[in-house]
This record gives C-alpha cells, structure tokens and sequence, in this order.
C-alpha cells in the first residue's frame, strides 16, 4: 500500500507542487482544482483511511488541521475557505490515502450538502 500515487509523491517519485513541508505532513496544490484555491494536505506517514487512523497518527492529524488556515490564506482563500476529508467508497475517496482537500476563493463555495425534502 504504500506504493499509492500520495506516497509516491512524499517520496519525491512523482512532481507536485507543494506548498509546505514539515516532518509529519505535505501540502500540495491539486492536479485538477475546483476553485482558485484548491490544495491537499496528507500525512507523510500511510493511512489509507480515517477508519484506519488512531492515536499513533495525531499529530499529524492534528497537524493537518491546525495548518490548514494558514497556508489557506497563503493561498489566496482569505475570507473562508472548506476542509473536506472523504472516507472510504461511500465519502467518495478516490486516493486510499487520508487526504484533506482545502477550498475555497474569492467567491462561496456552496452548499456542503444538497439535502432533499
């Protein structure tokens, strides 16, 4: 497993262009943006899954967030922004790595849920 396309990128195998580094975690800005502003965040360490996370990964966890509006606003998304971290088939996670996607831009993102009457 940790041969994923994420790990690759940790590893430098794969180009991306990051945003911040440190020893616990990688930010990079997404191959297929969204909005203006549209980065991820991953631990460097493999968790495929938030179902799979345990305190052995919090501080990187933690990290994950607590960076998250900084390097946000370093990016441009200075009035809001959304962290979205999708899990397993039924969140829609594509890359069976956690992952946290921040966006966000000059304009609202929208509704976070289309909820049905």
């Amino acid at each position: 497993m940790h041969d994923c396309i994420f790990c690759k990128i940790v590893r430098k195998e794969i180009p991306a262009r990051i945003l911040y580094e440190d020893e616990d975690i990688l930010a990079f800005h997404d191959i297929r943006p969204v909005r203006p502003v549209h980065f991820l965040i991953i631990p460097k360490a493999h968790v495929a899954t938030l179902y799979e996370a345990n305190m052995d990964h919090h501080r990187a966890l933690g990290r994950m967030l607590a960076m998250s509006g900084e390097l946000a606003r370093q990016a441009g998304a200075t009035d809001g922004f959304r962290a979205i971290i999708n899990c397993g088939r039924v969140g829609h996670q594509e890359v069976y790595h956690v992952h946290m996607h921040v966006i966000g831009g000059p304009e609202p993102v929208g509704p976070m849920i289309v909820r049905t009457p």
